[in-house]
């Protein structure tokens, strides 16, 4: 048998692992290195000029998350970005195999491996044309994903988007969680007259009370406490093109009146300072939030009716993706596509069964979670064709929206959304923040809807 002329490297704090992997590879490749120290790493690969790495995900005894590994897996990236690391670790976990390939790892091998599995995943990555980054395409998707739909629905918000986009006219976009808000707002950008300018996003739920002016309005040098500069705020960095407010019904009562303020004068100044700056900005907000019902609260987690009709010259609704199932297969192939592409895994199909299995769950996610099944579905595929056991789901979620619901079951859209917020505390034993990263919300909104309902 002739070998190939590759250089492996294999790292791993076992001695026997180091020796049965040695052996084993040396029938196929022409130098085989080991490294039991970790510490090692930089050195070693600075001077091996390797092919393919084998990394271990667990060096300190006692410690099995694999953080120390995705460190020197930064590391190797860092120090030889053309080099592939196959990360190796007895400890499978899908959460982290898909955190190590976004990263850079060309694949992830669980102990004990078997041969054949470890000699697969080293020649497609040796297969692979490594490289530091996207392709031109991709990356430019990255910053503006494509709006993908046939249905009428959302045949429906591509005319609106193509009808408003030429204005100036304020937008404000509805939609669940994951329906693609930001995405409709970057195409309403690109299809202005502002699309040379700049589109900045700015997420209301994650500004603290104390530092909304300053975010939004900008401060001089000296306003307050840790002001050691003069700062623009992002109303100023929007000149000339769009300003995208997001989650926008996660700002207090309190704070509305002052962002009132800004639009109908349409001038801003910084903090501690009384030069009026004039607006040259278009305005999108979006949310998640029933803003019309808020309207009706006089306490802080109300919404001002008269801001509501100053955001809201245009309304877009996006729809969430139960009730466009007829798109599934689109956006399925597109993120098949893009992660193949990314993760240099060309040709991958889906199963007709698992396609079965996508089209009959209710995404409670929206398109968002479609993306990241995809996404995971990708990184971790051994074969050409996805299975139904490739595509992870909270199978155990009970989703109001795959149920029939007789007509005296109904509930209000508060009702429904205190259920479900229910459920997902006791799936989390009660922790807020687990909670809220699987409801797609900041700690914060969560704490606001908690207080709405009492829970």
């Amino acid at each position: 048998m002739e070998k190939q002329d590759k250089k492996i490297l294999i790292i791993d704090d076992d001695p026997d692992v180091l020796g049965t992997a040695r052996m084993f590879l040396k029938q196929f490749f022409a130098q085989v290195d080991t490294e039991q120290n970790p510490a090692q790493i930089n050195s070693i690969v600075s001077r091996g000029n390797y092919h393919v790495i084998l990394l271990d995900m667990n060096f300190r005894r006692g410690e099995h998350d694999g953080r120390e590994g995705l460190y020197w897996l930064e590391r190797i990236r860092t120090i030889a970005p053309q080099t592939a690391v196959v990360l190796i670790t007895a400890y499978g976990d899908i959460e982290l195999a898909v955190e190590a390939m976004k990263q850079g790892a060309a694949d992830f091998v669980l102990k004990p491996w078997k041969n054949s599995k470890l000699l697969d995943a080293i020649h497609k990555a040796l297969s692979k044309e490594r490289s530091t980054s996207l392709s031109k395409e991709k990356a430019e998707f990255l910053q503006v994903p494509q709006m993908i739909g046939k249905s009428p629905s959302m045949q429906s918000v591509f005319e609106m988007i193509d009808r408003v986009a030429g204005t100036d006219a304020n937008v404000l976009i509805l939609g669940e969680n994951g329906t693609g808000k930001e995405v409709v707002a970057r195409w309403l950008h690109l299809k202005s007259a502002r699309r040379k300018g700049p589109f900045v996003k700015v997420d209301m739920g994650a500004i603290t009370t104390s530092l909304m002016e300053s975010e939004l309005f900008g401060h001089q040098k000296g306003a307050f406490t840790d002001a050691y500069q003069d700062k623009a705020g992002k109303f100023e960095l929007a000149s000339g093109g769009t300003l995208f407010l997001d989650e926008i019904g996660n700002l207090y009562l309190s704070q509305q009146a002052k962002l009132l303020s800004v639009l109908q004068n349409r001038s801003v100044s910084r903090v501690g300072s009384n030069e009026e700056s004039p607006l040259n900005i278009r305005l999108i907000c979006a949310t998640n939030m029933p803003l019309y019902e808020m309207v009706d609260r006089k306490d802080e987690q109300g919404f001002r009716q008269d801001l509501l009709y100053r955001i809201n010259t245009v309304e877009i609704v996006v729809p969430p993706l139960r009730e466009r199932k007829e798109d599934l297969p689109l956006l399925l192939e597109h993120f098949l596509d893009l992660y193949s592409e990314k993760y240099n895994k060309p040709g991958l199909k889906v199963s007709k069964s698992a396609l079965k299995k996508i089209e009959h769950y209710g995404w409670p996610g929206n398109v968002r979670e479609l993306q990241h099944a995809v996404e995971r579905a990708v990184i971790l595929s051994h074969e050409d064709t996805l299975q139904p056991e490739d595509f992870s789901f909270n199978e155990g979620t009970v989703n109001m929206y795959q149920h029939k619901i007789e007509a005296d079951d109904l509930l209000t859209l508060d009702e429904n959304e205190k259920l479900f917020i229910q459920r997902a505390l006791e799936r989390n034993q009660g922790n807020v923040t687990h909670t809220a990263k699987e409801l797609g919300l900041t700690r914060t909104a969560l704490y606001r809807r908690l207080d709405k309902y009492g829970l």
